[in-house]
């Protein structure tokens, strides 16, 4: 029998105190694990849902130290964490999920580049830079993508560079060019792996941006995909996840070509955007399975129990303060809708305030309401 994990004896610690600790949390409660949470916003969404709840600073060495050393697990809800004092942890016998070493990774974008590269994991060519002035000896090769190696989230340190005059705007910092690619659809899946080496993957779903926020505005669960497609997205998850030998749970973002060609675009080795409706459309939620894949039980079935779309409230642009949700009263009388509101108190453009799943037997209807739903409802100061 392995130790035990449940019980107010075992302190599993989340680095980040965020949305998506919160619904990590939401499923730990149904297996008695007594969560304790890390996060500098006193009023961190995780706050009131915690056995336990530090404030301070997630990049700070001394203080993810402390929070860590009295933990017998610790995870993580974002990957821009101190990782030095992660390995620290590591060394003193600590259970670090997922590792120091494959954060060290993802936290930079031109490592995963040269991860996939050496993996032989398809990616769009891409080239490494340290600064502007390195950029102009590429012009001849515009348009790119142009990503921060470090430090980018939820759409910022981003931005296309399509010309020369484009260079007026570019960040001046080491980052990735990535050559732009002609894709007709951004897919995802939501890969799961524990300490035992069992692996257990969702199927692929199709994600639909904001052009604005640089976000997801419309998930789609399944994705509108031939079987093949899918089952390659699935591999490649399956195969990025065991070559990084990862422990816990990880999303891989897809570029879909024209010609069916698959390209990774990026992984976040967490929780995800991409895999909110699992928790009423899979048999396993995502969180569920990231908590599995830490503490090393066994993994969840991942089967679909119904289609799925998911969209995400974000704040109304220009409205800044005390959130108020027009029309949500109207939208929850709306068969099949779930709404799941994050906690925080005030909204500003473009900030993520929580997600609504329309779950039904058919992904066009499920569509359907989903476009009715995004007219009803707006978050405004």
């Amino acid at each position: 029998m392995k130790n035990k994990w449940y019980g107010k004896s075992f302190q599993l610690g989340m680095i980040g105190g965020g949305q998506l600790g919160r619904m990590f949390i939401q499923d730990a409660i149904n297996f008695d694990v007594h969560v304790h949470a890390l996060d500098p916003d006193p009023e961190a969404p995780c706050k009131s849902m915690a056995s336990s709840f530090t404030v301070g600073s997630l990049n700070d060495y001394d203080t993810v130290l402390q929070f860590g050393s009295d933990k017998d697990v610790i995870t993580v809800e974002i990957e821009n964490v101190n990782v030095d004092a992660l390995e620290e942890l590591e060394k003193r016998g600590k259970k670090v999920f997922p590792q120091p070493r494959v954060l060290r990774i993802i936290q930079d974008k031109g490592l995963q580049k040269e991860f996939y590269f050496q993996n032989g994991i398809p990616t769009a060519d891409y080239y490494l830079v340290e600064n502007e002035t390195e950029i102009e000896a590429y012009i001849d090769q515009f348009p790119f993508m142009q990503k921060l190696r470090k430090g980018g989230y939820d759409g910022k340190g981003v931005q296309p560079l399509r010309n020369q005059a484009d260079l007026q705007n570019c960040f001046n910092a080491p980052c990735v060019l990535e050559k732009m690619v002609p894709f007709k659809k951004e897919l995802s899946v939501i890969v799961a792996r524990n300490e035992s080496g069992q692996t257990a993957v969702y199927p692929t779903v199709e994600c639909e941006f904001n052009p604005v926020a640089n976000l997801v505005e419309f998930l789609f669960s399944p994705a509108s995909v031939e079987e093949s497609v899918e089952l390659k997205a699935q591999q490649i998850a399956i195969d990025i996840i065991d070559k990084l030998g990862m422990v816990g749970l990880l999303a891989v973002e897809f570029f879909l070509l024209e010609n069916g060609e698959l390209l990774v675009n990026e992984i976040a080795p967490r929780p995800h955007n991409s895999g909110h409706h699992t928790i009423e459309c899979n048999i396993t939620s995502q969180f569920e399975q990231h908590m599995r894949a830490v503490l090393d039980l066994p993994l969840g079935s991942t089967k679909m129990i119904q289609c799925g779309v998911m969209i995400n409230l974000l704040g109304t642009e220009g409205y800044e303060g005390s959130a108020i949700y027009e029309g949500l009263e109207d939208i929850i009388a709306i068969e099949g809708v779930k709404v799941h509101l994050y906690g925080k108190e005030t909204t500003k453009s473009f900030r993520k305030m929580g997600h609504i799943t329309i779950g039904n037997h058919s992904i066009e209807t499920a569509k359907t309401i989903a476009l009715q739903i995004q007219k009803m409802i707006r978050i405004i100061a």
